[in-house]
């Protein structure tokens, strides 16, 4: 059953380890959806102080957020405010999603609003305040960047700014949406780490680290040799997901 399910796939490194001594939770694209992460942060705190998976001894518990806080669900101000504040209190690794960076371009005018509204924008606005409405309903579409930019608080926008698009431990690599095949990790694009699609999901190579992602919505997550896409389209199907990686095991925990 292994061999048919991964035939095709170029060798792999054996067993891919996080370092001895921490366990990783890293965290699908939430989109909104502060409910469902309250949900699944208490659940990663059960899972690491009780019971069969509490975390043993002198091992540190890290989460990582894999991108894509904001957008089509209702509740992307509390999202953000919630992982400012686990990145800012407790040092959560917090990555740059397409999604952050189509809201930073559209105010930075490059990227035109009818892209980013189109994709989820107008819950995000209406979020902070903003009914996006009033001004393309009107034709005042330009001066929704000001509207926004005031609603919006700094500190939440110096956040957003300020994300990595990618971090590196033992032999995992996690970035938004995946790596371009073929190109080397310290050579990747930020273009690439946030959007690309196809041209990674359908690789079967081994890209020298097992690499963790979401971008791609999925009913479950999926748990390949060469890559591990936790995003399980929570504003869609209520289900979000995280993966938890110790040594050479990995496992799955949902809302």
């Amino acid at each position: 059953m292994f061999f048919s399910r991964f035939r095709g796939y170029a060798s792999q490194k054996s067993n891919p380890r996080i370092p001895d001594g921490q366990r990783v939770y890293a965290i699908g694209d939430v989109h909104g959806r502060y409910d469902l992460l309250r949900t699944l942060l208490d659940r990663i705190e059960q899972d690491s102080t009780g019971g069969e998976t509490a975390t043993p001894a002198g091992v540190s518990p890290r989460i990582i957020l894999l991108g894509d806080y904001i957008d089509r669900g209702t509740e992307s101000d509390k999202v953000i405010e919630t992982v400012l504040g686990g990145h800012d209190v407790r040092g959560w690794d917090c990555l740059k999603g397409n999604h952050e960076a189509m809201l930073l371009a559209a105010l930075d005018g490059q990227m035109d609003w009818e892209m980013w509204l189109a994709n989820g924008g107008v819950e995000t606005a209406f979020a902070y305040g903003v009914a996006t409405r009033e001004y393309t309903s009107t034709g005042r579409t330009a001066e929704l960047g000001g509207a926004l930019a005031e609603a919006i608080p700094e500190a939440h926008l110096a956040f957003l700014r300020s994300l990595p698009t990618h971090v590196e431990l033992g032999d995992y690599f996690f970035c938004h949406a995946g790596i371009r095949p073929g190109v080397a990790i310290d050579a990747q694009m930020p273009e690439d780490l946030m959007w690309i699609r196809d041209l990674f999901l359908d690789s079967r190579a081994d890209h020298g680290k097992r690499i963790v992602h979401g971008h791609t919505p999925k009913m479950e997550p999926e748990i390949l040799p060469n890559r591990i896409n936790v995003d399980t389209g929570a504003y869609l199907t209520h289900r979000l997901s995280c993966v938890v990686l110790e040594a050479d095991q990995v496992r799955v925990i949902h809302t």
